[in-house]
């Protein structure tokens, strides 16, 4: 079956992009398009889509609201959002509204595709550029200010902090000498132990714990 994605842009020209780009990926069908937060909620309630795509700013409700009202409905449906503008203030905003996804609407044809299919599939994406620049501004905290949650090992706090860095599993294997396969259970348990959806909501989570911490 085709993947089903609702697209939610106030910017009717942005919409007709997106629709003839996805429209000529097999496997993927736009059901339906709102222009702003508000039809979108509707839309979706409707129409059970597995994936929106969602602008950010958008009269009468703004994208990250119709997001937390999207995902509280608990009907399967996973939101990326697309936005021109790379603030942090949207990143972790609509990480804690549960977006599944974020990109900058100067992704490439290739990776708003890509976007739809991983997470369709229950996993998250966040653009790399978008990834680096704001993970860049934010320092790893000493190792007296981190409090490491209680039911994570000395081993599994360490993955968490690589992972609020935004390291990948090669990337954090390397930092801590250990094999991918072992890097990848210890993913999975610190997700499991602390409640976390998936690697994003990880960042989230170290943010607001202190783990990372702005500055430097």
């Amino acid at each position: 079956m085709s993947l089903r994605v609702v697209l939610a842009d106030d910017q009717d020209l942005v919409r007709a992009g997106f629709r003839v780009i996805l429209g000529t990926e097999p496997g993927i069908e736009v059901v339906g398009e709102a222009g702003d937060g508000a039809e979108a909620v509707e839309l979706v309630a409707t129409l059970r889509p597995d994936v929106v795509l969602m602008d950010v700013q958008m009269p009468r409700m703004d994208g990250l609201e119709a997001t937390r009202q999207i995902l509280s409905a608990g009907n399967g449906t996973r939101v990326v959002i697309l936005t021109t503008f790379d603030r942090e203030d949207y990143l972790f905003e609509a990480l804690q509204a549960g977006a599944s996804g974020f990109l900058l609407k100067n992704a490439s044809p290739e990776d708003l595709v890509e976007s739809v299919k991983v997470v369709a599939r229950g996993d998250a994406l966040l653009s790399p550029e978008v990834t680096r620049r704001v993970i860049a501004r934010f320092s790893t905290a000493t190792k007296q200010e981190r409090i490491r949650p209680p039911s994570l090992t000395d081993r599994e706090f360490e993955v968490l902090v690589e992972l609020a860095k935004g390291a990948s599993n090669a990337e954090i294997a390397a930092a801590l000498y250990l094999g991918e396969t072992t890097v990848k259970t210890h993913v999975s348990r610190v997700l499991a132990k602390l409640q976390l959806r998936d690697r994003t909501h990880a960042v989230v989570f170290a943010y607001e714990a202190g783990i990372v911490t702005p500055g430097g």
